[in-house]
């Protein structure tokens, strides 16, 4: 399976430094990086957040997720 809308391991290892991507992830945000992926497929496939794939987990918790994160400008 090629991963068109995921990042590479290089392009994640550039975001260490990006607010909201560091410390320790708690228990709504297993993986960060996961996270990072469902966005990023949603925006290049230009699909609605219900139709994520299920590989993403929950639409509704990465919208909310995505939300709050939009808010506060991370």
């Amino acid at each position: 399976m090629t991963r068109t809308y995921a990042l590479t391991d290089e392009h994640w290892a550039s975001t260490k430094g990006l607010s909201g991507l560091t410390g320790q992830p708690g228990a709504t945000a297993c993986d960060n990086r996961l996270f990072v992926d469902a966005v990023l497929y949603r925006y290049r496939a230009g699909i609605p957040w219900r139709d994520l794939p299920e590989r993403f987990g929950g639409f509704r918790v990465v919208h909310t997720r995505h939300s709050r994160w939009s808010e506060s400008g991370v």
